[in-house]
């Protein structure tokens, strides 16, 4: 699957998450295989106004963290969020260009993203993210003035549709097509469903019946078999996990077994506590003590899902005041299962 300039070999991606897919998650996603990634969404409205602002130009910013490339993370796409097609434009080439306060990319990245499938009512209440399935004439003109813009590819992550009697991503994507997408990525529940169990495999088969650019599938992909049975069933041309891959960036490694036809084994209990506790400590390198620790409970807590006594390790992994006593944590419940055994 070509995107730009780059070519995937199995069209495998780690899909944006907000709050979820930071640079950590995002190193470790590609290490175990993930081709592609996409930052957490980042406002173009913020990045833009952040420029204008009188504050010193090294003062940090929201933005620039978010909008954060590295060489080592290539291919990687920036996703935007907004609905003005004049300020989408703007923020995109800042952020292709590198020439926004606060940037702190080391390389520019492969493509700009742009989001109109986020269900948040803060988002969407603003008439973004999927708010803009809504209006498929403003969503081309958003494309337009972005591909514009910029001289790297633009892509579009959107849903079915806004709710069950607006199923609409086969014309919206056509649409998209035309203004200047160069792949969309159909995440294939509703709006109105948000992130409830059960997608329409159907709406991916029919979008990608309507457009020549590459169609990603998205939606319910927990093993490599979810990833074939979409990949079967509607003929497109790769899949973004999400997720899936928390907790279990396995995933990526396992998909890829499968499509090249070899077995993949469980992974043991030692392996996963290790690379729980890696996941931890570059969260504490890329955030500091408090804010890496906020956040890197909850990805722990993903890493234990399954496992015997995971309740109680939970439990205090979210009670815990240091990266030390989560380490201890770790340490004990791996200590009980070999005990156990």
């Amino acid at each position: 699957m070509t995107i730009g300039s780059i070519t995937l070999a199995h069209g495998l991606m780690l899909a944006p998450m907000a709050g979820v897919s930071d640079r950590a998650f995002r190193r470790i996603c590609r290490a175990h295989g993930a081709e592609y990634t996409v930052s957490e969404m980042v406002s173009a409205k913020a990045l833009c106004y952040e420029q204008r602002g009188k504050r010193h130009a090294d003062s940090p910013t929201v933005s620039g963290a978010l909008a954060e490339v590295r060489e080592d993370e290539l291919p990687m796409a920036v996703q935007l969020f907004g609905r003005e097609p004049e300020i989408m434009a703007e923020a995109a080439r800042r952020i292709a260009e590198g020439d926004y306060r606060g940037c702190v990319s080391t390389a520019r990245p492969t493509a700009i993203d742009i989001n109109m499938g986020c269900p948040v009512r803060k988002v969407v209440s603003n008439g973004e993210g999927s708010a803009l399935m809504r209006e498929p004439r403003l969503a081309a003109d958003i494309v337009r003035a972005v591909a514009g813009a910029v001289h790297i590819a633009v892509t579009v992550k959107i849903r079915a549709g806004w709710d069950a009697q607006s199923i609409n991503a086969p014309e919206l994507a056509e649409r998209l097509e035309d203004a200047g997408a160069s792949l969309v990525a159909v995440h294939a529940r509703t709006r109105e469903q948000q992130y409830t169990p059960g997608i329409s495999l159907s709406v991916i088969e029919q979008v990608k019946r309507a457009v020549s650019i590459p169609v990603v599938g998205n939606g319910d992909i927990y093993t490599a078999k979810d990833a074939r049975r979409m990949r079967e069933q509607t003929g497109c041309d790769g899949v973004m996990v999400a997720r899936g891959a928390l907790g279990n960036p396995w995933l990526f490694e396992e998909i890829t077994a499968d499509l090249e036809g070899r077995e993949y084994g469980e992974i043991p209990l030692s392996v996963r506590l290790d690379e729980a506790h890696r996941h931890m400590l570059a969260m504490l390198a890329e955030k500091g003590e408090r804010v890496g620790l906020a956040e890197a409970k909850k990805h722990v807590a993903w890493y234990l899902h399954g496992v015997r006594g995971a309740a109680a390790a939970r439990h205090a992994v979210m009670l815990s005041e240091s990266f030390e006593q989560i380490g201890s944590i770790l340490h004990s419940l791996l200590q009980e299962s070999e005990e156990g055994n």
